[in-house]
């Protein structure tokens, strides 16, 4: 008969060490299938709450305070820094400014760029070359395409309004009247971003299943009623990701209207025709003394803006997507 001290003294069997490992690695493999995502998106959120989140916060703050940029001090006075914000006429000049410049360069951007791409998607010779092309438009340095067009729709000498003098069409005052230099400076952004946002367009209709078309090809469904009934709806999340970019840099333009004419003392336009929200800031934060707080307040309202045009957005996208799917059904 065995002891128990000789029981206990027993070395373990090798099934048994072999069934402890398992173990070990069945518990590993579970905290590495449950953690590891989490640990390779980790230096994304790292690096945004450094230079993103750290920043907003931080100006949210100062946003409260009569700031000393030099001191990097300030006393709390509220929201009166806000409050004043709202008085300045040029506020509310400079945010109708920008949600018409934003409507002018958004909404024929999304447009062209989804029209280019189904021709891209389509079977073209040198499709690489005619990729690429549409690309270039983006690599251009802001200021060189702010100082090209600004001659190009020059009031007395531009060539817009040579070309138009040709169909009978009176010159157009481009830098003087509001709504042609915000036309203008729409023109120019749509010229940078449209290949862009055509390119990612393009990538989620490649992802699409060629199968789908086939199938509408043989029920009798044209190009254009395949491209409403299937890409469309396919395209739903790269659409949304479009349109909540376009929205944010359609709102954040900042290049475009201060570069547009360089001869004007006044940014923004002599009559603040084409004075958008962060030139406004800008001129609030370097033009006026003691204005770090205003000019905080000022950026704190343009991303609440750009946040509740975005909402709107996904909102809109997601409604019109989802009809037409269960139209479909």
């Amino acid at each position: 008969m065995t002891t128990p001290s000789l029981r206990a003294a027993t070395p373990a069997s090798p099934s048994v060490r072999s069934d402890r490992r398992i173990r070990l690695g069945n518990r590993l493999a579970r905290w590495d299938v449950k953690a590891s995502p989490y640990f390779y998106i980790s230096p994304f959120f790292i690096l945004f709450a450094i230079v993103g989140l750290f920043p907003l916060v931080y100006t949210g703050y100062v946003a409260l305070l009569k700031f000393d940029p030099i001191l990097h001090t300030g006393t709390f006075v509220g929201f009166d820094n806000f409050v004043w914000v709202f008085q300045q006429r040029q506020f509310w000049i400079a945010l109708r400014n920008t949600l018409t410049i934003f409507l002018l360069s958004a909404v024929p951007q999304i447009v062209i760029a989804l029209a280019i791409a189904a021709v891209l998607d389509s079977n073209l010779k040198a499709k690489t070359f005619w990729r690429m092309g549409v690309l270039l438009p983006y690599i251009v340095m802001p200021v060189a395409v702010a100082l090209i067009f600004s001659k190009l729709f020059s009031d007395n000498y531009g060539l817009v309004n040579h070309v138009l003098g040709f169909v009978g069409i009176p010159a157009i005052h481009w830098h003087t009247d509001t709504l042609p230099a915000q036309i203008a400076i729409a023109t120019m952004v749509n010229f940078r971003w449209t290949g862009y946002n055509a390119l990612i367009l393009l990538a989620g209709m490649q992802a699409i299943p060629r199968d789908l078309y086939e199938q509408a090809s043989i029920d009798g469904a044209g190009r254009f009623r395949r491209f409403l009934s299937i890409t469309i709806p396919q395209l739903r999340p790269t659409l949304i990701f479009v349109i909540i970019t376009a929205t944010i840099g359609g709102l954040q333009i900042f290049d475009e209207p201060q570069l547009y004419d360089v001869s004007t003392v006044v940014p923004g336009g002599a009559n603040q025709q084409w004075l958008t929200m962060t030139v406004y800031l800008h001129n609030v934060g370097w033009f006026q003394d003691g204005s770090f707080g205003r000019a905080a307040a000022v950026a704190w309202l343009l991303f609440l803006l750009i946040v509740l045009i975005g909402l709107i957005n996904l909102a809109i996208t997601r409604r019109i997507a989802g009809n037409e799917s269960k139209r479909l059904q």
